[in-house]
């Protein structure tokens, strides 16, 4: 059932009451209810944007320049960043469980082995095909190498969770799901426990739900801001006002500082967008070996080729001017890729003249070009997750995505202001510090030693030498991938929850996010914490 009326939910406990509708939260309930257990899902926004809801989320960000707008980091409606997702899915790598001392010092409580086997389930929560996350590259064989070139990264059929599973979410007898419910505050008893959620609605008319176990799957942000709330009435929960509690903040940095040129063709049609037959989009990324990376003391990071930016008009392409100008219409834009994705392709002060002028210089290209896009993007059964236009001079960007370091001092924080139901707002101080510069540049030549030793391509910088790390920091900004604040570990001391993901303080109290992962890796964390849900849903069946 789903419902925005809040009536009857005072009297009876669900057994479980899962707070937020995103991946994590959707995937939970489900898996729950499948498994026997009762589940109430409550959700703050209802089925569509909302600005009243939206705006529930505002926050003060210490430095805009690094972090993204609320608007595209966390989405108060049914499905969460389900709606802003673009859709990318991996897995963890065995190296981001791995001890790494002076590098990341970040322990995982639980080891790849006890996550691995519910990606199979994650794959199919995220409809993205099956668990397939290696491709083998025809005609290429490398031994003991440096990079692996055959990682494959899935892509999402249907990236909105309450869509891809409307039925089941709407015919499941064991679930019940409130729409426009916004929990605002916990009642505990003096051992800690969760007695009771007290529920707002857009009428700022208040509901008290008892509850048996909650589960915070609010996303990374929202997650951490109800446990902080929880911790500003009760100061020693959580490690304490001095403890793991909204430290650790992480994304991924992301940016282009060097252009690739592959040496083949067969190496640079192995890098374009291709359906593997395993039931989804896929594409290979790049990335270092576990053993390079702990012998040069490196981050986990991955690379792939990226089109010229669509902004600059000197590409001289009719179909990138085509795709800046759909961009540069926000509507428009937003329709074809996340807008975490479509503001990085817009930049200030960018003059459309020119590429009207590419587009009429080359319209028939441009217009051969539009129908097979349109149809394989939105009329397909398997989505094409973006665009990829390979060239004859086989040279594009090289885009690298890389975990971050784990900072205690790159933190969120409450602050003084509040919503309009009286739950404080976020300051959010995400850092990026040099240890990731001068990492990622270390790693972009490794990459070029192993392409040039492949003969399979090499590098051309953008910058001098010297100044890379400085252009990897002038680049760095995230926000929609919110790691680390809300960390698993092995005690209170130093994380928030255990390996179950039960917080040390709170006997049933859950997190389930991408708040809860102490370290980023280089893979897009959304699989992952899918997966860590379908594990809970487990362990939440096994306990009783």
């Amino acid at each position: 059932m789903i419902s925005t009326d809040l009536s009857g939910l005072n009297a009876e406990r669900a057994d479980v009451t899962v707070i937020g509708s995103g991946p994590a939260g959707i995937t939970l309930a489900l898996e729950c209810a499948r498994l026997g257990k009762s589940v109430l899902l409550l959700e703050s926004g209802g089925n569509a944007a909302s600005e009243e809801a939206q705006s529930l989320s505002l926050a003060t960000i210490c430095d805009r320049n690094t972090h993204d707008d609320m608007a595209i980091a966390v989405a108060r409606r049914f499905g969460g960043t389900s709606n802003l997702w673009g859709a990318r899915c991996q897995r963890l790598d065995p190296i981001d469980f791995a001890q790494r001392p002076g590098v990341v010092e970040a322990k995982w409580p639980i080891t790849r082995d006890d996550i691995l086997p519910f990606y199979d389930i994650a794959c199919e929560y995220a409809s993205c095909g099956k668990p397939v996350f290696a491709s083998a590259i025809e005609n290429l064989k490398l031994e003991d190498s440096v990079v692996d070139p055959c990682r494959l990264e899935r892509f999402s059929n249907r990236p909105a969770f309450q869509t891809a599973h409307k039925e089941s979410l709407s015919s499941s007898r064991a679930l019940d799901v409130r729409l426009n419910a916004t929990v605002v505050d916990f009642e505990l008893d003096e051992s800690g426990r969760i007695e009771k959620l007290v529920v707002a609605t857009p009428d700022r008319k208040r509901t008290i739900i008892p509850v048996k176990t909650a589960i915070i799957a609010c996303g990374g942000l929202e997650s951490t801001r109800l446990l902080l709330a929880i911790q500003r009435k009760h100061p020693d929960m959580f490690g304490g006002l001095d403890g793991p509690l909204g430290r650790y903040y992480m994304g991924h940095v992301i940016g282009e500082i060097a252009d690739i040129v592959f040496s083949t063709e067969e190496i640079d049609r192995a890098y374009d967008f291709f359906i593997d037959g395993n039931g989804s989009y896929a594409r290979r990324r790049m990335i270092l070996s576990d053993k390079v990376i702990l012998d040069d003391r490196l981050l986990n990071c991955a690379f792939w080729p990226v089109v010229p930016p669509v902004s600059d008009s000197r590409h001289g392409s009719s179909i990138l001017s085509l795709v800046y100008l759909a961009f540069a219409v926000g509507p428009i834009g937003r329709a074809l890729v996340a807008e975490a994705i479509r503001i990085r392709h817009v930049p200030p002060g960018v003059a459309t003249l020119p590429h009207i002028r590419n587009i009429l210089l080359d319209i028939p290209h441009a217009l051969a070009y539009l129908p097979g896009f349109f149809n394989r993007r939105y009329f397909a059964e398997m989505r094409l997750p973006g665009f990829f236009i390979r060239n004859p001079g086989r040279r594009y960007g090289l885009s690298y995505h890389q975990e971050q370091f784990p900072d205690p001092a790159s933190r969120v924080q409450l602050n003084g202001e509040a919503d309009m139901f009286g739950l404080p707002r976020l300051t959010i101080d995400l850092k990026f510090n040099r240890t990731n510069a001068d990492a990622l540049v270390r790693s972009h030549e490794r990459l070029e030693e192993w392409l040039v030793q492949s003969r399979l391509g090499a590098l051309r910088y953008r910058f001098p030498k010297e100044e890379l790390a400085d252009a990897v920091l002038a680049q760095a900004s995230h926000g929609t991938h919110q790691i680390g604040t809300a960390r698993m570990g092995l005690d209170r001391r130093t994380a928030v929850v255990d390996g179950d993901l039960r917080t040390f303080d709170s006997s049933n109290l859950y997190v389930v996010s991408s708040a809860v992962m102490p370290t980023s890796g280089q893979a897009n964390p959304t699989l992952s914490v899918v997966a860590l849900a379908a594990r809970l849903a487990q362990h939440l069946a096994s306990v009783g």
